[in-house]
């Protein structure tokens, strides 16, 4: 019986550990699925699209080859495709029956189209020389484009790659479990030998005895052997029944139970049911958080050297409307004038509120805090970016500072976004151009404005530097042959109103306020000094002349019927415009 254990257990090991060893040599899987596809013709773009990286389960890897410079990023589908636009292109998707990469070209009206590099629709982007490989985690709605530089054709060459959970958890326990059973059979082996040479040791030749005389044999009769023939039988019968019951317990013991068995008990998966309700359809917020953190400093990195430099065409590419002739008008004076001071600095971050207008269209709205982590005694600043077209990158519009005190409104979360309103928008307790005629009247007329009590006063800074006390300054100080006239009208940049969580909205308005200055009588003149000078060329004149001064004014305007007033949440102000009377 030794023995027998011994050669069971040599032969359980062989299995286990040959088992094992199987699964980590012949028996092993690839570590990786590949897919990969030529493209053909010249044209500029290829887009992969997100169901092809989702065709299999675990991170992509898009590897790229070419004959020259690579260029690849990822964005929303939505934004790729709007950024191809009329261009022809290559488009790579997933083959359903046979999961292979299929490759089809679009014809388009364009053959060349801009680099795509560094475009504000991508969530990143890369280049290479001749070879890029790219490992990312992207769902289905967001699709890689690939370019060379928008004129040469794109890379022809596209594979994606997943990798493959082939570990093999059970080798090492079988390995080892045969390892075990191995010794345990050696042991066996031993206490066998052992055993068969303590059993063949010498022994006594056993002593002849007499023999026995026989007994008389008995002999049945006929009828004994009939009875002892049916007592076999029943004997045997009696032994046949429990051993048949036995079995067939063994064997219930062992059936397996169908999976579609529905009897009472039965464990079989229950199916879930699906929602068929469909909701109303949501727009996807314009940008991403990580998308403006990189805008921002772009903007930065092309504000600091443009308004170092008074670079005109630089300030161009990231600048516009209200916020581009505040700074023009800034450059002109310091070339005239070394001593006026430039325009505040954009911080490149970090970015301390992200609130992208809701659209899947052009142009597009994005409002954002910007904090100075170099200087704490700077302001906080806040900037409208506004992208006209999808191939155009996003300008600032309007940049104010922050007031000191101001407590800001609740607004939707970033991944959410929100909705832009109309600058006639009758769902505020003013509309966005109301809101800047009123407040202009109120820096003129002061209490006396019918808007004065639906403006909250107090944090207001910009009534204290030019409100109706200053004002009135300005003209007692002036020469008594001189008169001076203030005036405002509505600003070249058009409104912006981003809605709050508590339908209220976040509202940037561009107002232009005028002051005239002319000799109350012929002969005489008016002087110029600082920055009417230097911006309009005038030092001394008989006629007079005209100052505009451009305010990007930041307000909080609550909802239609709120008893809330309406806060200015911050401001830039500067003299945009300086010219003598006809």
């Amino acid at each position: 019986m030794r023995f027998v254990l011994a050669i069971v257990s040599f032969m359980l090991a062989a299995v286990m550990i040959g088992f094992g060893i199987a699964q980590q040599t012949i028996l092993a899987t690839p570590d990786e699925v590949n897919v990969s596809a030529e493209t053909e013709g010249a044209a500029p773009l290829t887009v992969v699209d997100g169901t092809a990286f989702n065709a299999h389960s675990g991170n992509q890897t898009i590897s790229v080859t070419g004959p020259g410079r690579i260029v690849a990023a990822y964005g929303s589908t939505s934004d790729v495709l709007a950024w191809v636009g009329d261009a022809s292109y290559n488009m790579v998707t997933v083959d359903p029956e046979s999961g292979d990469l299929a490759t089809e070209t679009i014809r388009g009206s364009e053959q060349e189209v801009p680099d795509p590099y560094d475009s504000d629709l991508w969530f990143e982007n890369y280049t290479a020389d001749h070879e890029l490989a790219l490992t990312v985690k992207i769902p289905t709605d967001v699709s890689f484009i690939l370019a060379a530089d928008g004129v040469m054709p794109a890379p022809n060459s596209v594979s994606l790659s997943w990798p493959i959970d082939n570990t093999t958890p059970w080798a090492t326990p079988l390995i080892m479990g045969g390892a075990a059973i191995l010794l345990l059979g050696l042991i066996f082996l031993m206490w066998a030998v052992h055993h068969m040479r303590r059993a063949g040791g010498p022994r006594r030749k056993p002593q002849t005895m007499p023999k026995v005389p026989k007994k008389p044999r008995y002999k049945p009769s006929k009828r004994s052997a009939k009875v002892g023939e049916s007592t076999t039988l029943n004997a045997t019968k009696r032994i046949a029944v429990p051993a048949v019951l036995l079995s067939a317990l063994i064997l219930s013991g062992c059936t397996v139970t169908s999976s579609s068995d529905t009897s009472e008990g039965a464990t079989g998966p229950t199916p879930t049911p699906t929602s068929t309700s469909v909701g109303s359809e949501t727009l996807s917020p314009a940008v991403s958080v990580r998308q403006v953190e990189k805008i921002v400093a772009r903007v930065s990195a092309v504000s600091l050297e443009a308004d170092e430099s008074s670079d005109t065409d630089l300030i161009e590419t990231r600048f516009t409307e209200a916020a581009l002739e505040y700074r023009l008008a800034n450059y002109k004076m310091r070339e005239a004038d070394s001593s006026i001071a430039s325009p505040n600095a954009i911080p490149d971050g970090p970015v301390q509120l992200t609130l992208p207008q809701q659209t899947d269209s052009w142009p597009r709205s994005v409002f954002t805090i910007i904090l100075d982590e170099t200087d704490s005694t700077v302001a906080p600043i806040a900037l409208f970016l506004e992208q006209a077209s999808p191939r155009e990158n996003y300008k600032v519009s309007y940049s104010m500072n922050l007031e000191p005190s101001v407590v800001f409104p609740d607004v939707a979360a970033a991944s959410v976004g929100t909705s832009r309103l109309a600058a006639d928008s009758g769902l505020l307790r003013s509309s966005p151009t109301e809101v800047a005629v009123d407040y202009a009247e109120i820096l003129e007329q002061d209490v006396d404005s019918d808007s004065y009590l639906d403006f909250e006063a107090a944090g207001d800074s910009l009534r204290v530097n030019v409100g109706l006390a200053v004002k009135k300054k300005e003209k007692a100080e002036l020469s008594s042959t001189a008169t001076l006239t203030y005036g405002h009208e509505l600003g070249s940049a058009d409104p912006i109103a981003m809605a709050t969580i508590d339908a209220g909205a976040i509202v940037a308005v561009h107002l232009y306020e005028t002051k005239v200055a002319k000799p109350k009588e012929d002969g005489s003149a008016v002087t110029f000094s600082g920055q009417t000078k230097a911006l309009s060329g005038i030092s001394i004149t008989e006629t007079g002349i005209k100052s505009t001064y451009g305010d990007q004014l930041l307000f909080y305007v609550p909802a239609a019927g709120s008893g809330e007033k309406i806060v200015l949440l911050g401001y830039t102000q500067g003299l945009v415009a300086a010219s003598e009377l006809n």
